[in-house]
Formats: C-alpha cells, structure tokens, sequence
C-alpha cells in the first residue's frame, strides 16, 4: 500500500469532468491512508518540472489529464534515478486518452482513482527521442500536427470529430519527407509522407495502424512508414490500406525495432505523444525496456501484457 503520492493535475485537460469528481476523488486517497502533496497544472512543462523536482520524495506519483499531461509526467518520471523513481497512477480526463485505451484503464475519474489504490503495477517500456522522452508514439508527416494545433475549445465541444475537421484542412498541403531509416543492420530510403515509432493500439483515438502483436514490455517499438503516392494508383492502396489495416502493399513499410535512426537532409517536425516534438535532421529513438512502473487493472497485471 503506498503511504506518500503526489497528485499532479491539469484542471483543463478534456471537459474538465475531473473538477466534478475531485473531491470524491481525494476521499478515495484519503480512506486508503495517503499522504497527498497536490499540484494543479497551469501551462506546459508544469507537470515535468513539478515530477522532476518532487516526485523522488514519493512513493506513487497520480497524473490525472489527456495524454499531454501523461506524456508530461512521464518524462518527470524518466528524470528520476531508477532506484528513486515511484509508480506511476493516471487518471484519464483528456480528450482521447490513447495510451490509457490501450492499457484498459477506466475513464471514470472515481474508478480509475479505486484502480490506483488496489496498486496492481506493470512494467511498460518507454521511448528516448534523442534524450527526451515519449510513453506511446513518436511521429512525423501528415496529419501529425494536429493534436497539438486544434484549439482546446474546439476540441472540449467535438471531441475526436474536432481532429478530423483539423485533419481534412491540411490534405491540399501533404508534404513528403525524404528519411533514410537504419535499424538492426538494415537500412530503409525513400520520400514518406508519415511515419510512427509506437508502442501503442490506439493513436488519435482510433485504432494504431501497427496493431498486431504489440507488447507492451517487449523492448520494442512498431514502426510504420507509408511511402509517398506517385500516381492515383499507389494512393488508392494507400487509403485502402489505412481503411482496412492491411498494410501488405510497397506503399507501407512496416518493422519492429529497439531502437532506430533517422536522417534527413532537411529539419523534419515532429511529435512526441501528440504534442510538438521540434524539428530534426538526425534522430535516434531508443527503447528502454520496462523503465515505467504503472498502475493497471488487476487482470492486466496478472499476465503478461499482450494487446490482441
């Protein structure tokens, strides 16, 4: 049972729902006999630099917010040194809450906070992008803007639906990116208009094109690349291939790695778990295997992690 949390919350992550649920809440922490230090989040960077700095002194650290706020808390956590770094409890309350899909988490606010006292933990792999850090997806190309370029009024009335209007406006403007992506010994070379690192079942809401067989404690990420549309032909297979996830067709590369390097001759932007991850020439993404200790559903701790 852990005795000291530190409750790290973004109030504005989704609808907002955790501020009507906040006091119920904090009696479930209460009754299970935690000492809780609390911090509301105010603007970007608080829940890293607020985990950095104070997360060492506990025992279990809470995160309650979208997957920005999860992907915050976990580079906190990444911070810590191992030997000091607490488990990690997260309360979903954003508009998608991709990573807490796939690892079944409740989205009642009340339920997730009962599944973080019953302390059922699994150790999942987290992903270095170049010393930073990411929990689920890094990306690059289309469409990968925006999560983080959708304004949160619009996404807090549409939800998923604010994505795809967000989505549709940048189709005239698909830009290619020519990567060379080197993994165990092979190299990979061509224009690509997407590409993800993912450890992950749900991205943006939907299903993650890299659906098969992932594991969460494996080592390894998915990685998915789609190759640019010369003619209509190689376009068709394209959107068929993202309608129906099969990804059989040359347009689609498709690997798992422990780690990757990609170069290009130009800044490529990309994100990190939805948020803006800076533009890179080079980049080198490496696993670290089983680094964060989370606190899941007992029927997920009880086997071994695999999403079907």
């Amino acid at each position: 049972m852990f005795k000291r949390a530190f409750f790290v919350i973004n109030p504005n992550s989704g609808k907002s729902q955790i501020k009507g649920k906040l006091l119920e809440v904090l009696s479930i922490f209460s009754k299970a006999g935690m000492e809780l230090g609390v911090y509301a989040t105010h603007q970007r960077f608080d829940a890293y630099n607020s985990i950095k700095e104070n997360g060492a002194d506990y025992e279990l650290v809470i995160s309650s917010g979208g997957d920005g706020t999860l992907s915050e808390s976990v580079k906190g956590l990444m911070a810590i040194d191992e030997d000091k770094r607490p488990v990690l409890g997260y309360i979903p309350a954003g508009t998608t809450n991709d990573f807490a899909t796939t690892l079944k988490l409740p989205k009642n606010p009340v339920k997730a906070a009962e599944n973080i006292v019953a302390g059922n933990i699994f150790k999942c792999d987290a992903g270095d992008f170049n010393g930073d850090y990411f929990i689920y997806i890094a990306a690059f190309g289309a469409f990968t803007d925006v999560a983080y370029d959708t304004p949160q009024e619009m996404k807090n009335f549409l939800g998923h639906t604010a994505y795809i209007i967000e989505g549709i406006k940048r189709v005239p403007n698909l830009a290619r990116w020519h990567m060379k992506a080197e993994y165990d010994g092979k190299t990979v070379e061509d224009d690509f208009i997407y590409g993800m690192i993912s450890n992950t079942r749900s991205v943006a809401g939907m299903k993650s094109l890299a659906k098969e067989n992932v594991k969460l404690d494996d080592g390894v990420f998915e990685v998915v690349l789609i190759r640019m549309p010369q003619n209509p032909v190689d376009l068709q297979n394209i959107l068929t291939g993202l309608v129906t996830q099969d990804m059989s067709s040359d347009m689609f590369c498709k690997f798992k790695a422990s780690k990757v390097k990609f170069t290009s001759d130009v800044e490529v932007p990309w994100t990190l778990d939805g948020e803006y991850g800076g533009k890179n020439k080079e980049v080198v993404i490496k696993n670290h295997r089983r680094a964060i200790s989370i606190i899941v559903d007992e029927k997920v701790a009880t086997k071994a992690f695999t999403v079907e």
